[in-house]
């Protein structure tokens, strides 16, 4: 997609005056607003207030002082210290290295403290940050170095070796985090110590100049770099900045008073989920405390040694971690905040109460969460991803484009201020997700009700048995709801007279006495005959997920098929 003006120019047309009061979203949203909406010069709805670049984002956080930011196994940032780490380092990427904005730099380290130093340096200095999946191999790194071009590897030890041949090839600057550094190796341990009174090097960032590149999970093929623009990733800065004023609304409170949240954030800091945490606890002052490794028992303690308030994590952890509670309790845990996956409906029933759970919707391609659901609402409806932003359109489109009306199960569409402009240097993948007039098309199958939207399915994923549609999530809730289940999957095997028919992978709790035909009761007992999985098959092994918990249903597939032919 072209770059496009994102200066506002006119606001978006105002609500018809009325007797009733105003909702809550009218409340924080009318002219004059925190939340105010006014109009690009492209039709896209964009936030009239708040900062236009993640420079302008980061630099506000300086304010907070000496308010702990970011608290480690090893050490403690308070913001003051996180700042002038990043300024510092985003002076030696200009000074030293010679980069310029527009340049490159790939950030790949686990969740360090150092991770947020390097991306926030990066933003200083106007480079384009380019945070690559820990989990990657050789190989994968290879492949998305060699796309994107970057001048510059942040590397931890840890990955090093995947990738010096390619830096000694390229004769591309590595700076190395929490490891040795290697011939030909900086070690970010052995730079000066950041000077405080340092500010950020003098560049220009615009709002159109392009802030990230971010990989998709590459579930479905070879992962695409999702390029956003400094004003998409501030649109993605605001966005949980609103849910959270919603909430704050909805639970009787006033937004932006009291304590500064402390966050428990498990989700690796490359995938969007993690932006949208950190830039809702950067936004308040608030801390971040870090895990080297998910550990349920470990979570539950640093929940209570640190007073966390606020625990963000993909479902699967979120009820590991109320299983590690179980009568016990999250001691000062006052949210549950769960994404990168689909949250099953009985997750938020067993949500204590006192603790507001939470879960929405986003993409590498939105620049994490655009849609929100939390508290009583999410409770009446636990099936939902809740509601858009007030700078995110909404579209369920029939294969023709046309928008279907509420109820319908069309193809998710969004638009708005924090989409992404396009893949790196893949102008047919870009045409091929975006609609001339800016719409991007998700790949889900989703319903809107009175403003929420629920997801019912992966378009690919959709299993067509006999000519009637079976949504794989409707499924899997059901699955979900028997006591000895603790993950499943559903997807279509062939079937030479149906075409497809379901089947569902299965692993229980320990203990469990389930077996195939009692869980294929327990669905027909609420779905219809159709929809009722022809195969079970029950695993002691976990399903094979990504790094933000989402099925590899593509990596089941194959071994599914053969399994059920094995059994004839």
């Amino acid at each position: 997609m072209p770059h496009t003006d994102p200066s506002p120019h006119h606001p978006a047309s105002p609500t018809t005056p009325s007797a009733t009061p105003p909702s809550t979203d009218a409340v924080l949203t009318a002219p004059g607003a925190p939340f105010a909406v006014v109009t690009a010069g492209d039709g896209r709805p964009v936030y009239a207030a708040g900062p236009r670049t993640l420079r302008e984002f980061a630099e506000v956080t300086w304010a907070f002082g000496e308010q702990p930011f970011l608290v480690a196994e090893d050490r403690t940032y308070t913001y003051g210290e996180f700042f002038a780490a990043a300024c510092v380092l985003a002076r030696r990427f200009t000074d030293v290295y010679g980069l310029r904005p527009g340049d490159r730099a790939v950030v790949a380290m686990r969740n360090h403290p150092e991770w947020q130093v390097a991306f926030w340096a990066a933003q200083l200095a106007g480079l384009v940050a380019v945070p690559l999946n820990a989990w990657w191999t050789g190989d994968e790194f290879t492949y998305a170095l060699d796309d994107c071009r970057p001048r510059v590897l942040l590397v931890d030890g840890e990955r090093v070796e995947r990738v010096r041949a390619w830096a000694a090839r390229e004769r591309v600057a590595v700076l190395t985090f929490h490891g040795d550094a290697g011939q030909g190796f900086e070690r970010y341990e052995d730079l000066p110590a950041p000077d405080p009174a340092l500010g950020p090097p003098d560049v220009e960032v615009r709002p159109e100049d392009d802030a990230t590149i971010i990989y998709t999970s590459g579930t479905t093929g070879r992962p695409k770099g999702a390029v956003a623009t400094h004003l998409a990733q501030a649109g993605a800065a605001m966005n949980p900045r609103f849910h959270a004023a919603v909430a704050a609304l909805e639970r009787g409170e006033v937004p932006g008073t009291g304590p500064a949240p402390v966050s428990l954030t498990t989700f690796p800091f490359f995938h969007v989920a993690a932006f949208t945490s950190f830039y809702s606890v950067m936004a308040a002052g608030g801390t971040l405390v870090l895990m080297r490794k998910w550990d349920a028992a470990k979570a539950l303690e640093l929940i209570h040694r640190h007073g966390v308030t606020h625990y963000a994590g993909v479902p699967t952890t979120a009820l590991q971690l109320l299983d590690a509670a179980g009568d016990g309790g999250l001691g000062p845990l006052t949210h549950l905040n769960t994404g990168g996956a689909a949250a099953p409906p009985g997750l938020v029933a067993r949500c204590p109460r006192g603790v507001e759970p939470r879960n929405g919707y986003g993409l590498t391609e939105t620049s994490g969460g655009v849609l929100a659901h939390f508290g009583a609402s999410y409770r009446r409806f636990p099936g939902s991803v809740g509601r858009p932003t007030p700078v995110t359109e909404v579209r369920i489109a029939a294969p023709d484009g046309r928008a279907l009306p509420d109820g319908e199960v069309g193809e998710l569409w969004l638009r708005g201020q924090s989409l992404v402009r396009g893949y790196w240097g893949d102008p047919e993948a870009t045409a091929a997700a975006f609609t001339p007039d800016g719409w991007f098309r998700t790949g889900d199958l989703a319903t809107v009700r009175e403003g929420r939207v629920s997801v019912v399915d992966r378009l690919k994923d959709m299993v067509i048995r006999g000519g009637e549609n079976v949504y794989c999530v409707e499924v899997e809730a059901v699955l979900y709801d028997h006591p000895d289940v603790t993950d499943a999957a559903v997807l279509g095997v062939p079937h030479p007279e149906l075409g497809e028919e379901v089947a569902a992978v299965v692993r229980l709790r320990r203990g469990a006495t389930a077996d195939a035909e009692d869980l294929r009761a327990h669905v027909a007992r609420s779905l219809a005959a159709f929809k009722v999985p022809a195969h079970v098959l029950v695993q002691d092994a976990p399903l094979p997920r990504n790094a933000t918990g989402k099925v590899l249903k593509r990596d089941l597939r194959q071994d599914v098929a053969a399994r059920v032919r094995a059994r004839g």
